[in-house]
């Protein structure tokens, strides 16, 4: 299931890919990967699911309820076109940023595949079952952004991931702000710190 994607040549061998959140574009975060790691190949995949006019990576049936039957096979796919993506450019160290639902795509892709990434920025995730052990994601450096107050991600379920990450031995960093589901300044400076 190929993707479209925004790329652009980097000119280390070193992989950033982005992913958007819900009823945005592949663009959303191709800047910043851009910005942040300038050497990279940046590579940005648009959501190919449409809910309500809006792109998405995958189906699900209410805010926090997945099609897990269509996210398997989404996870399935994003896999196969990372590998690819890798592949092509020849990269030895591969990052994945994504933001809510582009953040939570790559989660379960990482999850489910834990050879892909070396570092993980995840903005906002929600993942909303307990994850089988996945001891191959030991040393993973991994981000977890997000808010306080975030009605669409709640912080119990986000501080549950990130102790989930921590027990699988990966490198865990969690920075909060007080505010919602939005990105503040603090978030983006936490997400230079991670990658510069």
């Amino acid at each position: 299931m190929p993707y479209d994607a925004l790329r652009r040549a980097g000119s280390e061998p070193k992989l950033a890919l982005t992913f958007h959140g819900t009823g945005a574009d592949a663009s959303q975060l191709h800047g910043l990967a851009q910005a942040f790691l300038p050497g990279h190949h940046v590579v940005s995949p648009q959501g190919d699911v449409v809910e309500g006019g809006a792109a998405r990576f995958f189906r699900r049936h209410g805010e926090g309820v997945y099609d897990m039957e269509d996210l398997g096979v989404r996870v399935a796919a994003m896999a196969e076109f990372v590998r690819a993506e890798t592949e092509r450019t020849g990269a030895g160290h591969v990052t994945g940023i994504g933001f809510s639902n582009g953040a939570n795509i790559l989660a379960a892709t990482a999850l489910a595949h834990a050879d892909l990434f070396d570092a993980l920025v995840l903005m906002h995730p929600l993942i909303p079952w307990m994850p089988d052990p996945a001891p191959g994601l030991a040393m993973t450096r991994v981000l977890i952004t997000a808010g306080r107050s975030d009605p669409i991600c709640p912080p119990d379920l986000t501080q549950g991931l990130a102790d989930w990450f921590t027990a699988q031995k990966a490198d865990v960093t969690l920075a909060w702000h007080p505010g919602g589901h939005e990105v503040p300044q603090s978030e983006v400076e936490a997400v230079r710190d991670f990658l510069v």
